[in-house]
């Protein structure tokens, strides 16, 4: 079972469903299935995601979305998860800035669900540990 948990302020009038089918799309595109999943998604303000990209990125930038794995796992390591106590697997947070989730829409002329759901996979996608080229 995959466990979509998702904080937001009344303020943003996000579509949750999107949010979670984003999420699950994105397993699926992967071929991951079975086991207890989790991945917790959160949308802030402007003030709030720049503060992250100050604290993790070094940046006064509101980026539209940032991911942030429960591990890093390198090309180069044997690493990866162990089996956590409660058989749940944490993959990470998403955070979304919402004003900038609008403001992106508007610039690709799209339905802001659309660019919700495309964020939200590209960042559930880092979550899964594919990066940029």
């Amino acid at each position: 079972m995959v466990n979509v948990i998702i904080h937001t302020d009344t303020r943003y009038p996000v579509n949750r469903r999107v949010i979670r089918k984003a999420v699950l799309d994105t397993f699926s595109e992967f071929k991951i299935s079975g086991g207890d999943l989790e991945v917790s998604v959160a949308v802030v303000g402007s003030r709030k995601m720049k503060e992250l990209s100050l604290k993790f990125l070094k940046d006064r930038e509101a980026h539209e979305v940032l991911a942030f794995p429960q591990e890093e796992i390198s090309q180069s390591e044997a690493g990866g998860f162990v089996n956590p106590p409660d058989n749940i697997l944490r993959l990470g947070d998403i955070v979304l800035c919402w004003p900038e989730v609008l403001e992106s829409a508007s610039r690709q002329d799209s339905m802001v669900d659309d660019q919700l759901y495309f964020l939200t996979g590209h960042a559930t996608e880092h979550l899964l540990g594919k990066h940029h080229e």
